[in-house]
């Protein structure tokens, strides 16, 4: 069963990600921070982590940067999901190692096609 971190300081979207990733098959773990999202992933190493760009402390732009840097996590597939509508920050996002952007709201269809399709990359 494949494992995905979800990185978000939103209680509300932390369980909606959650109910929804779990109704489809996979194993979740949760963060509400970027800083603890870097640790669960260095100790857990899920196959994909969901990540929310908006958090206090350090930003999800700052965590996926630090990910896709350090050799115990590098291969491990970022996907940011946030209300961020812009491509200025969807291009960022990529350029610190993202592999895809969608923006909150989510249609479940959707996000479960895309971590598959990055799994599978």
């Amino acid at each position: 069963m494949a494992v995905v971190l979800i990185i978000d300081d939103s209680p509300t979207e932390l369980h909606l990600f959650q109910n929804m990733l779990e109704k489809a098959g996979f194993d979740t773990l949760v963060a509400d921070s970027g800083e603890e999202g870097i640790r669960q992933a260095r100790t857990s190493r899920p196959d994909c982590i969901l990540m929310d760009i908006v958090m206090p402390g350090m930003n999800g732009f700052q965590a996926t940067r630090r990910l896709t840097k350090d050799p115990a996590t590098e291969r491990i597939p970022v996907i940011i999901i946030t209300t961020k509508d812009q491509e200025t920050d969807k291009i960022w996002g990529m350029r610190q190692g993202a592999v895809e952007y969608l923006v909150k709201p989510v249609a479940d269809n959707e996000l479960i096609a895309k971590i598959n399709s990055v799994m599978a990359a």
